[in-house]
């Protein structure tokens, strides 16, 4: 069930007074979407299932917050790809330090050439590609979804992950890459 429009004041309503029921259809309308997501950030699904319930747990604590002014959607999704941030941050890798001491021009964007294939690649399966992106290293795939699925700049990242932006671009270039790499071995991308 997903309500629409003024419906969602009513569950948001419910859900400052903590009723269950509430907080339930809420959970169960955007379950979906925001698992989606979680396995973009993530390496295995009980990773995502960690990082959804996180997830929930800030939207419900931190509803007042929400000015209703935007979308609640977007604002849930906010917290979500925040949330998968936080978890890797708490995991103290250091994989998002990679290339760090690289200076900027190492990473200058270079114009990627275009290919008969490209027009093939529609017929990819989302599933196919989250499988492939779930074995990129943690780095390159927290930088490719802030990047292509977030939108946000190389500069935007690299404020968020505390990296300089050379870092953010080495990696969005090495996820692409390898990410064409695994598709193609994995022979899920046309010929």
């Amino acid at each position: 069930m997903e309500p629409s429009g003024a419906g969602y004041d009513s569950l948001i309503d419910g859900c400052l007074a903590g009723e269950r029921r509430s907080q339930q259809q809420v959970y169960e309308a955007f379950y979906g979407k925001m698992m989606a997501i979680c396995l973009r950030y993530t390496k295995n699904h009980d990773q995502a299932k960690d990082i959804l319930q996180d997830g929930f747990i800030k939207v419900f604590r931190n509803l007042a917050e929400f000015n209703r002014a935007g979308s609640f959607e977007g604002w849930i999704r906010r917290i979500m790809v925040n949330t998968a941030i936080d978890y890797f941050r708490r995991s103290k890798h250091s994989y998002l330090l990679l290339g760090e001491d690289r200076s900027m021009e190492e990473f200058e964007e270079v114009p990627e050439e275009t290919t008969p294939e490209e027009d093939s690649w529609a017929d990819l399966k989302p599933a196919d590609v989250i499988n492939a992106m779930q074995k990129l290293t943690p780095a390159y795939r927290t930088v490719f979804n802030l990047y292509v699925f977030e939108e946000m700049t190389h500069k935007e990242i690299a404020e968020v992950l505390d990296i300089n932006i050379g870092t953010s671009k080495s990696n969005l270039a090495k996820a692409k890459a390898n990410l064409k790499q695994l598709l193609k071995k994995n022979d899920r991308t046309p010929r």
